[in-house]
């Protein structure tokens, strides 16, 4: 049986092995047919030569992305074990940048390739639509886009949108005023900022109208200048919602529609506006479309199962 032995330098093993050495047993199960033994800052492998040059390989490319993001968690595990693994790690210099320097010094990074695919879309091109599932980081990291443009001061202001009860926006019924009445639809936008800005500095903004977070029907009539706008939930707006809403971009704008057409919501003889644009838009230069998927998943583990268990059923039907 041949051996494999890799000695880890300037890397914690504690903190590269993982608590209880959850990162060594995701490697196992990866590799069943190996025996991987991790002692000190040593990890000892025993297999077919085959088998040992792949393991090797894969694991050169984890200790890259340790060295490069000073972590390693399961997605990140998972994704470079299943991928070609250089693609994961690829990214150019200013796309692996901090986007942001959050609250509490957290720091704000696009963590996937789709999601630095998206930076750098945004950067080069004025209107993006990004479009994945739920969990795959769509309205955080154009949250974090959009912050980052206020800060540098290449948009006066950021406006923030999305369609409501199931894209009809008949908020009437609910108690409290036009804020009260749509927070609870804007919450995951709500969650996103206040991790990026500080509580004061944010109600200072929303006060003075810095930052807008406005239902779609408030959009009609606009001219949305020096302005980063986010459409979340796009898949729910209608034809009429979704032209209206591209059509309000001013100059030095950026427009960022987020959407999942696995999750539309809208009546069956409604046409979803971000399907119909997609195919519409296709072919405009200074338009950009980013597609996430389930590796670009960063919730709990158990999302992505999900997920791939849905989508089974919506391909068979």
């Amino acid at each position: 049986m041949n051996e494999l032995i890799i000695e880890l330098t300037d890397i914690s093993p504690r903190e590269f092995f993982g608590q209880n050495n959850e990162n060594i047993d995701l490697l196992k199960k990866h590799f069943p047919k190996l025996k991987i033994v991790a002692r000190g800052n040593k990890i000892k492998v025993y297999g077919d030569e085959d088998l040992l040059d792949e393991f090797d390989r894969k694991f050169d490319l984890l200790t890259a992305h340790y060295a490069k993001y000073n972590k390693l968690d399961e997605n990140s595990i998972e994704r470079l074990l299943a991928s070609n693994g250089q693609e994961v790690l690829e990214s150019s210099e200013i796309s692996g940048e901090v986007l942001v320097h959050g609250v509490s010094g957290r720091l704000i990074k696009a963590q996937t390739v789709n999601q630095r695919r998206l930076v750098d879309a945004a950067r080069n091109n004025d209107m993006v639509f990004a479009v994945g599932p739920a969990g795959t980081g769509k309205t955080y990291t154009g949250v974090a886009l959009a912050v980052k443009a206020l800060k540098e001061k290449q948009v006066k202001r950021i406006i923030l949108t999305r369609p409501a009860v199931e894209a009809g926006e008949n908020l009437g019924f609910l108690p409290g005023d036009l804020k009260e009445k749509l927070d609870p639809y804007m919450q995951p936008l709500y969650d996103a900022l206040r991790d990026m800005i500080a509580p004061e500095k944010l109600a200072h903004y929303i006060e003075n109208g810095t930052i807008q977070i406005a239902p779609m029907a408030f959009m009609r009539g606009r001219t949305l200048d020096n302005a980063f706008v986010i459409l979340d939930e796009a898949q729910n707006t209608t034809h009429a919602q979704m032209k209206m809403f591209l059509t309000r971009m001013g100059k030095n704008a950026k427009f960022l529609i987020n959407g999942d057409p696995g999750q539309i919501d809208l009546p069956r003889r409604l046409i979803s506006g971000l399907k119909e644009a997609l195919l519409v838009l296709q072919n405009i230069e200074g338009i950009e479309v980013i597609y996430l998927d389930d590796k670009d998943v960063i919730r709990h583990k158990l999302v992505k199962k999900v997920i791939e268990a849905y989508k089974g059923i919506e391909h068979n039907n």
